[in-house]
């Protein structure tokens, strides 16, 4: 029997996928390459040396999906597919709204009717809102701050109430903290479309030469140096929790939330520093105003996925600058040049 990773060509769901492989699982991925690149599908069977099933295809488009269904013998799913930026979700919220809980309910809905009862489900920290204190545990009250983060928490609901109305599921909700790094091969890795979001992909493509500057938000925080803190996780320990939250679902029935974070907050600055030892590269930033809605300390106590899914995280922030560095000056231009950058200047 095979397992489901919707949106799998994307940066969690590419390494999740090396991780099932590698582990003898059978998988069909289906991606409708909106945030994604079809060349991450090819490396990830040059990686791993084994093949897989891909449908090109949207969760919003039924007929498609209930085919994969009706042509697979399905054991669970792992659901990363749907839209994630947040600034973005803040411009276009119904879009956001319609993609992500629409494309989940048709998803479950496909797979209620194919009797396929499994799912791992990629949530986010962000369901947490604006936290009074860190470490930040399942059991703190959720609560979400722009339209990103609501469709995870609504699609958190509605896998509870689908759980209330039938015991037969088993659902495992993955709420993450941030992912950072890259496979060791320099292979695949964060690839986002236009300036980055997110931390890493922003220094290491200062690092690059592709932007002239980071912008820190925010230098007055009640933190080591001013500068944010948050809990950054490698892609690979992420990974290697959904084959652990996989196995939960497999072998047991209900829904629970597990935090998959390190437990260990860093820095802005502390990041940059770190990758530059790493790099070898001075990265040149700028302090900036403060975003609206942060908060100066965020992180997570992950002491509930160690009890029950067997699960921590392994790699350090060493590690998960060293790995990020390594795809980027591998991949420049990330999955659209795969031509090295040469540094040695």
């Amino acid at each position: 029997m095979a397992i489901l990773v919707t949106g799998g060509a994307g940066y969690i769901g590419s390494h999740t996928c090396v991780e099932l492989l590698n582990n003898g699982y059978e998988l069909i991925i289906i991606d409708n390459f909106s945030n994604s690149n079809p060349e991450s599908l090819r490396r990830i069977k040059e990686i791993t040396n084994k093949d897989f099933y891909f449908y090109e295809i949207d969760l919003l488009d039924r007929i498609a999906l209930e085919e994969v269904f009706a042509t697979n013998n399905i054991e669970a799913v792992i659901h990363f597919a749907g839209l994630k930026a947040v600034g973005e979700s803040v411009s276009i919220p119904l879009h956001y709204y319609h993609n992500n809980i629409t494309g989940t309910i048709n998803l479950c809905d496909v797979m209620k009717k194919y009797g396929v009862k499994n799912l791992v489900f990629s949530s986010s920290a962000t369901v947490y809102g604006m936290p009074d204190s860190s470490p930040i545990s399942e059991d703190f009250p959720l609560s979400a701050t722009n339209p990103y983060g609501r469709t995870k928490l609504m699609i958190e609901d509605i896998l509870q109430d689908l759980f209330v109305s039938d015991n037969n599921w088993s659902i495992v909700l993955l709420r993450y903290f941030n992912p950072i790094g890259a496979h060791e091969s320099g292979m695949i890795g964060e690839n986002p479309n236009g300036i980055p979001n997110n931390l890493m992909p922003y220094i290491s493509q200062v690092a690059v030469g592709k932007l002239d500057e980071l912008k820190v938000f925010g230098s007055d925080y009640p933190t080591v140096d001013g500068t944010g803190v948050r809990d950054y996780i490698h892609v690979l320990d992420l990974a290697s929790g959904h084959l652990k939250a996989l196995e939960k679902v497999i072998f047991s029935k209900g829904v629970e939330a597990y935090n998959l974070g390190t437990g260990t907050g860093y820095s802005v600055l502390e990041i940059v520093a770190a990758f530059e030892r790493e790099s070898g590269i001075k990265i040149s930033y700028r302090m900036v105003d403060r975003r609206p809605g942060d908060v100066a300390i965020c992180y997570s106590d992950p002491s509930k996925a160690k009890i029950k899914l067997g699960w921590t995280a392994q790699r350090g922030i060493k590690e998960m600058c060293r790995d990020a560095w390594n795809w980027q000056k591998k991949n420049p231009n990330g999955y659209s040049n795969k031509t090295e950058v040469d540094l040695s200047n």
